[in-house]
């Protein structure tokens, strides 16, 4: 529980009520923080938005408690294919192939659906206060809270608010953001495009109208997006996304008779439910600077990018997944708050190269000009085009570096997660091992082999002690890898041993006891310099 209820209204204050703060204020409350969210809105934003969720973001939220509402509003995604304007193939990214955190790559979630669930838990959890119609209007910090003044939309009334910590996680106009100075790093992309939401009739699919169940349809006279948009209630929901060309206006293009000329190749007006059509400039934005004492930035009030890697929202999820371990130890006094410094380099250089990414594959389809596009076309199709960057690993931050400060591999590499078995039963390997930083040992290493110290390091930390072994070796003491993802891993990058950090991110790896150890000092000692202790002492069975 919060100890801090009495000399501060919140423990943290959340500006904004998108999936993003919705997902960091039941983090926190996971952790028994008292959390005041306001947003200038009525209602929650009913409309949808993002449409997946990564294999990442789908292990955080089960490992928070959310599986249930995630597993209701997802269905895994096809694979994503890209065409030209003859219909060839020009690239396809295999969403459907098995992830490192298990399950396919990418899952479709229909937002609206996915954000009301999260708004039930969190009207239902008494340590989260909801404050809609409630706008902030200033921000100020001392020493050891954060004053917000909020002014009532319906009433005009003001009042402030106090906290230890202050997130702005109000979007891409963000007021926190503003009000703090904070620039930001324009990486070059801006588009315009149409994006249409569509409810289809009953039992009518994607392959009964003839079009692509998940593909970018890279045709210079229209480049055109046609994605699933999650499941609303039974019924399919699917999104067209069409480019503003060179010759036509903003307004036309929100136009409703526009829209039914843009949609009449793809689906009659009587096979669903036109359930919206907005008009987005994509851009490419990355704040300069993250944190500002007590206040932080979270979503896309840090960054913002096109939308082709479906990565938006599950980056604001990777931030505040970050964020909150980091906030729950320094508020419990587990850490100094030089652990907050490790937020920014952790997460800008990695939603960066997911930027670039997601601008490398906007650069194939936002090309309106023929003679591009022929010369795209034949640069692909000849098997000469450049491959997407793989997704990014964190490079900097709380991460084993040698005596030259250089981070050693595989430390930033996320860790593999998946389905085992122990002691009879099976499931997702964050069912039996608490959330926290986890050394998983394999492969014949074994924990009585560490010397006192390690040992002193890892209890200091409350870090919890596994051994995986083959399913079909795995002794009452161990946990059986039932699908064999740590195995795979390990091999992969030649290690035996992984400390894991409560984020899932691999502080480092290790090929036999010499190098663990190593490894271990190498983590007491950075621990050592923030503060970092255990936040529960009591040992965790595995």
């Amino acid at each position: 529980m919060s100890k801090s209820v009495q000399r501060y209204d919140y423990d943290v204050i959340q500006i904004g009520y998108g999936p993003v703060s919705k997902a960091s204020a039941l983090f926190l409350d996971r952790a028994g923080w008292r959390v005041g969210i306001f947003e200038r809105f009525r209602e929650v934003y009913p409309l949808p938005r993002a449409v997946c969720i990564d294999h990442e973001i789908f292990r955080v939220l089960h490992a928070a408690g959310l599986g249930d509402i995630v597993d209701r509003v997802t269905s895994p995604a096809p694979v994503y294919r890209w065409f030209n304007a003859e219909w060839k193939q020009l690239l396809a990214i295999d969403w459907t192939m098995g992830s490192t955190s298990g399950g396919t790559e990418v899952n479709f979630v229909h937002q609206p659906s996915f954000e009301w669930a999260m708004d039930e838990e969190i009207k239902a959890r008494p340590g989260l206060d909801l404050h809609l119609h409630h706008e902030a209007v200033a921000i100020e910090q001392d020493d050891d809270k954060v004053i917000v003044t909020v002014r009532d939309t319906e009433t005009g009334e003001t009042r402030q608010v106090t906290a230890r910590y202050v997130i702005g996680i109000d979007g891409a106009n963000s007021f926190v953001r503003q009000s703090l100075g904070i620039t930001q790093q324009d990486l070059g992309f801006e588009a315009d495009w149409l994006v249409i939401d569509f409810t289809l009739n009953n039992g009518l699919t994607a392959r009964d109208l003839g079009i692509p169940e998940c593909g970018q349809f890279c045709n210079p006279v229209r480049p055109t997006t046609i994605v699933p948009g999650g499941i609303e209630n039974g019924r399919v929901c699917r999104r067209w996304e069409f480019m503003r060309l060179p010759h036509e206006t903003k307004e036309e293009m929100v136009v409703e008779a526009k829209v039914y000329k843009l949609l009449e190749d793809w689906i009659k007006p009587d096979q669903g439910e036109l359930v919206r059509h907005t008009l987005y400039s994509f851009r490419s934005l990355v704040a300069d600077k993250w944190r500002d004492g007590r206040i932080l930035l979270a979503g896309d009030a840090a960054h913002v990018m096109p939308p082709f890697m479906g990565q938006g929202m599950c980056s604001g999820m990777r931030d505040v997944w970050n964020l909150t371990w980091k906030l729950d130890r320094v508020m419990r006094g587990a850490a100094s708050d030089t652990l907050l410094d490790s937020y920014q380099p952790e997460r800008a250089p990695h939603v960066t190269d997911v930027i670039k990414t997601s601008i490398f594959l906007g650069s194939i389809i936002c090309m309106p000009d023929e003679k591009q596009a022929a010369d795209r076309d034949a640069m692909f199709l000849s098997g000469n085009a450049p491959e997407p960057a793989p997704f990014p690993m964190l490079t900097d931050g709380f991460l084993e570096r040698d005596a030259r400060g250089a981070v050693v591999a595989p430390a930033g590499q996320l860790s593999p997660h998946g389905t085992v078995r122990h002691q009879g039963r099976t499931e997702r390997f964050d069912r039996f091992v608490e959330t926290g930083f986890t050394l998983i040992l394999s492969n014949g290493l074994v924990a009585t082999d560490l010397g006192a110290g390690a040992w002193t390091i890892l209890e200091k930390q409350g870090v919890q002690v596994v051994t995986i072994a083959d399913r079909r070796k795995a002794s009452d003491t161990e946990i059986g890898d039932t699908q064999g993802q740590f195995q795979r891993f390990m091999e992969a990058h030649g290690i035996k041993a992984m400390l894991v950090r409560p984020d899932f991110y691999l502080f480092g790896g290790a090929t036999d006891t010499q190098r663990l150890e190593t490894m271990i000092s190498a983590f007491g000692a950075q621990a050592a310099a923030m503060n970092l202790t255990s936040v529960n002492r009591k040992e965790i069975s595995a």
